[in-house]
């Protein structure tokens, strides 16, 4: 018999809390449209619901609070030539992570698995992020031929040491103790205690501060931290090849992370680390909304391009982890091409907010 299909998203009210859970567990919670509208359409009723002090949004399962988006379903809508089923997830995504951004009520992610990039739209602009010791962060998406989005390029930016440039251009991933020490979680709470905290939370009287603080204990040491020394000496630069030389020094030195980090830059798309180096340039300097306008800029015009297809075919679908980007590694990548990522759509179909809309 065929299982049944699985509910994606349950909406429920626990106490004082709205609640929200990502219900995909067999698929690490990869997000849909279907979730991204239901969970806005929660967001709404618990905004005007003044029983609901506060949002919880938590993941099923011990594995994944969300791994990202349904690439296989965005690329297979690609190739399709459906490019405006692609733009309306991907609009609706960037819309609902302004949403969460802006909030006006407490909204509490609760981590405690991978939370990779669509999940990092969901988990990381909110209020309060609580990550447990299963926690692990990444954005990976310069190994598909995408970029890091869902508001990377305003969140990576401002991450200490330069480390928000390093995880944009290897993809490598960030552990517990390292997202609490890039400050991208409010509080840490022990894998063990997370189901006490969680019924604390649906149930309990007090404060939701009083709360969390009940169930923070110390989080574990951070493993890029200990190398924030030439991480930022690294990264600190906006040229591409002076950055993979310089990571190159730092292996060479005896740095296993950076023998990692020069394997990881060396095998991703040369395309998407450009842009992504760029997104690390000038996001600093956007607010939120301009931040999600570009995005949604970039992502327009990589759903009609190559690399995106060719990395999700060999790294998700025939699983041959040999891409053929276009331009491939150690070739230029036309700074004018890079630019055109970046600039606005036609008139309309930019994505734009408040005033400027």
């Amino acid at each position: 018999m065929t299982p049944a299909p699985e509910p994606e998203t349950r909406i429920e009210t626990r106490g004082r809390a709205g609640w929200i859970t990502l219900d995909r567990p067999r698929a690490l919670n990869a997000l849909t449209l279907n979730m991204v509208r239901q969970i806005s359409a929660a967001l709404d009723d618990f905004e005007r619901d003044a029983g609901c002090a506060f949002v919880v949004i938590a993941g099923a399962g011990e594995r994944a609070f969300c791994a990202g988006g349904d690439i296989r379903k965005l690329h297979g809508q690609g190739r399709a030539g459906d490019h405006d089923a692609q733009r309306a997830f991907w609009r609706e995504e960037y819309i609902l992570n302004v949403r969460i951004k802006r909030f006006p009520k407490p909204l509490v992610a609760v981590v405690d698995g991978i939370v990779m990039g669509g999940g990092v739209g969901l988990a990381m602009h909110g209020s309060h992020r609580v990550v447990g010791d299963r926690a692990l962060f990444a954005m990976p998406e310069v190994g598909i031929g995408f970029f890091p989005d869902v508001g990377a390029t305003y969140l990576l930016p401002r991450l200490p040491r330069r480390l928000g440039a390093f995880l944009a251009l290897t993809g490598l991933g960030a552990k517990a103790g390292d997202i609490a020490a890039l400050g991208l979680a409010t509080s840490f709470t022990k894998s063990a205690d997370m189901a006490d905290l969680l019924e604390a939370l649906a149930g309990d009287a007090a404060p939701l501060e009083e709360i969390l603080a009940r169930f923070t204990s110390a989080a574990p040491p951070s493993a890029l931290m200990a190398e924030a020394d030439w991480i930022e000496a690294a990264f600190s630069s906006y040229d591409a090849g002076a950055i993979r030389d310089a990571v190159e020094r730092a292996a060479a030195s005896g740095s296993a992370l950076a023998r990692q980090a020069a394997d990881a830059l060396a095998k991703k798309s040369p395309t998407s680390q450009a842009i992504a180096l760029r997104q690390m340039e000038i996001g600093g300097r956007l607010d939120f909304e301009a931040a999600m306008t570009t995005e949604f800029r970039i992502v327009s015009r990589i759903c009609v391009g190559h690399d995106f297809y060719e990395g999700v075919r060999a790294v998700i679908i025939d699983k041959d982890n040999a891409p053929r980007w276009r331009p491939a590694p150690g070739e230029p990548v036309d700074s004018e091409d890079i630019d055109a990522y970046f600039a606005p759509l036609g008139k309309g179909d930019d994505l734009l907010f408040g005033a400027d809309r």
